[in-house]
């Protein structure tokens, strides 16, 4: 990891280098999805869905590349939302950033329930509502704290959960290679796929997280540089992996069984000792995934605060941590009260389709960031070829992506967005009654 700037009094610290901005990016994509993603797109696409993933990696990297360029602009924190504010104004800022904050803190309460589902194929206990209160409480209170205590915390947190991800994933990777013959590699029968839009939708759900590594821009050395180099390098790396893993989970398995997940893929190559170092990794990769929404989410709230879009107690920095304590404390309690009620349900339901709003904005502000920028920053930005043909073509993906969407989503959607309006104009309201006092 790079060299640190010093913090000073009630400033952030520059503490996430490349390395750390990878494991961002790298722990925002890889979840709880993989390891029951395999079963649903074979049941679609048989031996060809190896060869989907990495046809989702080429069409998912046109948005990656897109906010490459798009955040080289930028040194503080904010990600989608202060690109959105920069180019748009305060209110679409506003409504992209809360809309996302809340997805995030409702992914962080359904993750919990998801690690104590896996926990409970340890200790049944877990899997009970009590226990799933329990692992709700102890996880966002214990990710909380890490955070709030700086940083660096949060950055080695997310090496210790990706470490125990990665690794028997790729044990499992080599393992499951020898299986691997022509035929599955390179299949003669192809076979029909009747939903190819639903199942393209599946497959680019697993890319989805990337924008993670955004949104702390503020506390991240040479962002220009680490945040571009952290996206590109990271997608391609994910997109290899998972290819190698469902071609791996078609080859060990040889029936698209819903309930057949990667946990039975290490019974079948290592017996029940394989079976539960898979079920741990699949812990530690939701540990992981939480790890980093727990580390970027906060960032958004305090850009937003800094923007006077939210009262400025979200963006007070903690003298002692040089963190945004307020606002970490205030997604762990949001998280927690979500992950406690349970009504992080319905929220789940639309968190893919606001990532696809929130990315089309950002794709339509790219031109207009650059027409406002001076020469200098447009000469320093990272930039990819063809002018605006990628990025048009991101642009036409996430539409395509958003068409596939149920109703239930948009209503849904529909409901942040009015809550979030209403949180704009109550601060819009006290920022006029202050200045006319």
């Amino acid at each position: 990891m790079n060299q640190t700037t010093a913090g000073q009094k009630g400033q952030v610290v520059r503490g996430i280098g490349l390395f750390g901005g990878v494991l961002l990016v790298l722990n925002g994509m890889i979840g709880a999805g993989i390891f029951a993603l395999p079963p649903a797109v074979v049941a679609r696409a048989g031996v060809l869905s190896p060869w989907l993933f990495l046809a989702a990696g080429v069409l998912i990297i046109t948005v990656v590349l897109t906010f490459a360029e798009l955040s080289s602009y930028f040194r503080i924190s904010g990600g989608p939302a202060l690109y959105a504010t920069k180019a748009f104004g305060p209110l679409t800022g506003f409504s992209t950033g809360w809309i996302y904050f809340v997805s995030r803190a409702a992914s962080i309460a359904a993750n919990c329930h998801v690690m104590a589902i896996f926990l409970g194929a340890l200790l049944p206990w877990f899997d009970t509502d009590i226990g799933h209160s329990v692992v709700v409480v102890v996880v966002v209170s214990a990710l909380t704290l890490v955070n709030v205590l700086g940083i660096k915390g949060g950055v080695r947190a997310l090496s210790f959960f990706t470490f125990f991800k990665l690794i028997p994933l790729l044990i499992m990777i080599l393992l499951g290679l020898q299986t691997v013959s022509p035929d599955v590699l390179f299949p003669e029968n192809m076979p029909t796929i009747d939903d190819l839009g639903g199942t393209m939708l599946l497959l680019i759900y697993a890319f989805l997280g990337f924008e993670q590594v955004l949104i702390p821009a503020g506390e991240t050395a040479n962002p220009r540089k680490t945040i571009p180099n952290a996206l590109v390098i990271t997608m391609i790396t994910t997109g290899i992996l998972y290819f190698l893993i469902v071609l791996v989970y078609v080859s060990v398995i040889a029936s698209a069984d819903p309930g057949t997940t990667l946990v039975d893929v290490g019974r079948k190559l290592a017996g029940p000792v394989g079976a539960i170092v898979i079920t741990l990794t699949a812990i530690f990769s939701i540990a992981g995934n939480l790890s980093s929404t727990m580390l970027a989410a906060p960032r958004l709230t305090q850009s937003l605060a800094d923007h006077r879009l939210l009262p400025q107690w979200f963006g007070r920095i903690s003298e002692k941590y040089a963190s945004p304590a307020n606002s970490i404390v205030f997604l762990g309690g949001i998280a927690m009260v979500l992950g406690l009620s349970g009504s992080f349900v319905l929220l789940a339901i639309a968190t893919s389709l606001t990532r696809l709003i929130i990315y089309f904005i950002c794709i339509a502000a790219l031109p207009v960031i650059k027409a406002k920028a001076d020469p200098e920053a447009i000469e320093r930005a990272y930039k990819i070829k063809g002018g605006y043909t990628i990025p048009l073509l991101a642009a036409g993906i996430c539409l395509w992506m958003i068409s596939h969407t149920s109703a239930d989503s948009w209503k849904l959607t529909g409901v942040l967005f009015v809550v979030g309006l209403a949180f704009f104009w109550l601060e819009q309201l006290r920022i006029k009654r202050q200045n006319a006092a």
